[in-house]
């Protein structure tokens, strides 16, 4: 995160008293430092399928004993979780160390955020359009030359972007900190109608919500939570304080974190309801994210990990520790960046030790595992089916969580649930049915086999002569950079209703049958259709890549 301190602290309370009170609103005047990407092939390019597929978690048992990944004794673990695609940070001129800082989900689009650590200033936005999980696409970029930005919040047809300008270098900016707001139609930026800005006290303005209107920004050491009209960005109220860090809302109330001080806990008149005091280090100049989930408020607090608060009674409930401390990793990166919720998970962005994925129960978290990504995880954000995972050089990971809709779900509810080994064998002459969402290792059928619901497999899946295999919902098979195979046997079959993704091949023997039911299923392969020999092809489905 941003750590610029542009100013002595003589000039810096200059600039706060001559302007703190005043509705400083520009528009047009800084678009000579802002740059839109319009080269299609470039925006292209952004996206990386190298490393897509099934994603593994690590863990506590495995992450301590090495053989208990590939035991035949392992469980098949829940949360299905496959890589999307990356988009590769955004690069200017041959400037390159632009990493992402912030994500918000809103429709069809994620919404990115870039800055820069050190003493320079250099930021950029990205939209993504990810309503096709098989392809997400970059369909807008913009770079800001002289400013990071640090949060980006989305609402109405505008982008509203928070971050830290060189006061010293710009004609315009009377603060360090800042909000823009800019026009996105249709997943594009259009500057046609120019960018208005808004500036406050404080040296880095770090997150932003909106709410009925109002427009809050929070703006780091001796800065303020600002609250801004959203039409013309004038300021409306402003309330100091020591270090914020970042805010988020729940029903009606604002809680922000105070570094050094806590979180407080504010109405709907910006009055302080409820303090709840945290003395951990959180470090200098750093975001340290917080998110509700029902009455909880979980805080990321640094080496610490996550703390976990009552919201009712502002009591301490637990910590959920970073789960592994990794050999050749700086322990000052070994930190908790950020936490998101959704639905029962809880992620945590743990720097150099990785994105750590807990299970909430009625009482406390369990942590699951550490998900098998690279880099380090600097910031996590989660919604409905997708986590957005910024790792540092390794840029924004789209992580989908592969949960069975509902009416797959009931669809399922009369079929028992797996609960057996992550190596799945079903022998010739059995038969057998099983719904659930589970992570397997191998995969090989003698028998017939029913599957409702999500799967993933990480080595190759074999249907072996005779056999059959059943497929309704979905199943992700192998990694690009480590591709295996779905194989059918001789006078085997494999049934579709639903999707399929085969990150290799699809291997079809003499006499073998591919059925597709129903008239939305689809296969994706990122590797061959092989034909060997006489084979039988029903059915309707979309070829996503066009290997048929």
């Amino acid at each position: 995160m941003s750590r610029k301190l542009l100013f002595s602290l003589a000039i810096v309370a200059t600039i706060i008293n001559g302007c703190s009170d005043e509705t400083t609103v520009f528009q047009d005047d800084l678009q000579e430092d802002v740059v839109v990407e319009n080269n299609e092939a470039k925006l292209e390019g952004s996206i990386s399928y190298n490393k897509s597929g099934v994603l593994d978690i690590f863990e506590e048992e495995a992450l301590s004993n090495k053989l208990y990944r590939t035991s035949k004794d392992r469980p098949a673990g829940d949360f299905p979780l496959t890589l999307v695609a990356q988009v590769n940070s955004p690069t200017y001129q041959g400037r390159d160390n632009l990493t992402a800082s912030h994500v918000y989900v809103e429709g069809n689009y994620a919404y990115v955020s870039y800055n820069t650590a050190g003493e320079d200033y250099f930021g950029a936005l990205d939209i993504i359009n990810i309503s096709n999980p098989f392809s997400p696409r970059l369909t807008s970029r913009l770079f800001y030359l002289n400013a990071d930005i640090n949060a980006i919040y989305y609402e109405n047809g505008y982008v509203y972007a928070v971050g830290g300008v060189d006061a010293e270098t710009s004609v315009t900016a009377t603060s360090n900190s800042f909000v823009a707001k800019l026009s996105a139609v249709n997943g594009r930026f259009d500057l046609g109608s120019g960018i208005k800005y808004g500036f406050q006290q404080g040296y880095n303005a770090n997150d932003v919500f909106i709410e009925q209107g109002k427009v809050h920004v929070t703006s780091g050491k001796e800065g303020s939570l600002t609250v801004y009209n959203q039409t013309d960005l004038s300021i409306e109220n402003e309330l100091p304080f020591a270090d914020l860090r970042s805010l988020s809302y729940n029903n009606g109330n604002i809680a922000v974190l105070d570094a050094g001080k806590g979180v407080s806990v504010l109405g709907p008149n910006y009055e302080i309801m409820k303090e709840i005091p945290i003395g951990t280090d959180l470090g200098n100049s750093t975001k340290r994210i917080i998110d509700f989930s029902g009455d909880r408020i979980i805080v990321s607090e640094a080496a610490k990990g996550a703390g976990v608060y009552s919201y009712s009674s502002g009591s301490l409930l637990e910590y959920i520790p970073i789960l592994i401390n990794p050999d050749g990793v700086d322990q000052a990166d070994v930190v908790t960046n950020a936490v998101a919720a959704n639905d029962g998970i809880l992620l945590m962005a743990n720097g150099g030790a990785g994105l750590c994925l807990s299970e909430e129960g009625d009482i406390s978290a369990t942590p699951v595992g550490v998900i098998e990504l690279e880099g380090s995880i600097n910031y996590v954000a989660s919604k409905g089916d997708y986590i957005f995972a910024a790792s540092g050089l390794e840029g924004l990971q789209i992580i989908k969580l592969n949960r069975p809709s509902a009416s797959l779900e009931t669809a399922c509810e009369n079929t028992p649930r797996y609960s057996g080994s992550a190596n799945l064998n079903i022998s010739q002459g059995q038969q057998a049915a099983y719904s659930g969402s589970k992570r397997f290792n191998n995969f090989t059928v003698s028998g017939e086999l029913l599957l409702c619901g999500s799967w993933t497999v990480r080595q190759t899946v074999t249907i072996k002569n005779n056999a059959s295999l059943a497929i309704s919902g979905t199943m992700v098979i192998a990694r690009n950079n480590r591709r295996r195979n779905l194989v059918v046997n001789q006078d085997a079959k494999l049934t579709i209703e639903g999707d399929v993704t085969i990150y290799g091949d699809l291997v079809l023997d003499n006499g073998s049958t591919l059925e597709f039911l129903g008239t939305d299923s689809k296969i994706n392969i990122f590797g061959r259709v092989i034909r060997n020999g006489n084979v039988t092809i029903t059915g309707e489905f979309e070829d996503i890549r066009n290997k048929f």
